[in-house]
């Protein structure tokens, strides 16, 4: 199923989109429609090629809401990691996305080598996971900096910012990645 909504926080529009049969199979967000539109074909194509049954029958749901008040605070991301159903994700990945979700909290970020050397791993390898976690905002992929800015982030910089500055993660957002 897909339940999608469109919230105000902090003064935009923020589109989510929740993919779910018992469990959640995969989030998708965006600050405008059109990407929105993009966000939620790239991530059903992407859990579809990771063998996820993906069904996107519109329906009802909580998850947005849930997904919302992650980004406002209102609820930890450790309190959702398990409804998230890891379908189509490597042991790798999962371990990854855990270890994140668990050590690093709103309000705080991690460089890419630093989460490596916490999971014995390259910076490289954690570019890559982030790159493809397919629950963003639960999994904080948002919070993965560079050691010299901001980094990237997938699909767009600026939903990156605006998660940071909802987290009150200022200096991070000012950095000479974000122009």
């Amino acid at each position: 199923m897909l339940s999608a909504e469109v919230f105000e926080i902090a003064d935009r529009n923020v589109w989510i989109a929740v993919f779910w049969r018992k469990k959640i199979q995969g989030i998708t967000f965006a600050l405008d429609r059109e990407q929105f539109e993009r966000n939620v074909e790239r991530l059903s194509g992407f859990l579809r090629k990771r063998g996820v049954d993906v069904d996107l029958t519109p329906e009802s749901s909580d998850y947005p809401f849930l997904v919302k008040d992650i980004i406002t605070g209102k609820v930890e991301n450790t309190d959702v990691l398990g409804w998230l159903s890891f379908e189509g994700v490597t042991p790798f990945e999962r371990r990854v996305y855990e270890w994140l979700t668990k050590n690093v909290k709103r309000g705080s970020v991690i460089t890419y080598g630093a989460l490596a050397r916490a999971l014995g791993t390259s910076p490289r390898a954690m570019g890559g996971a982030m790159r493809r976690n397919p629950y963003p905002i639960v999994v904080p992929c948002h919070r993965v900096v560079a050691r010299d800015g901001i980094g990237h982030y997938t699909p767009r910089l600026d939903e990156k910012v605006f998660l940071l500055k909802i987290e009150g993660v200022e200096g991070w957002t000012s950095s000479k990645l974000t122009l």
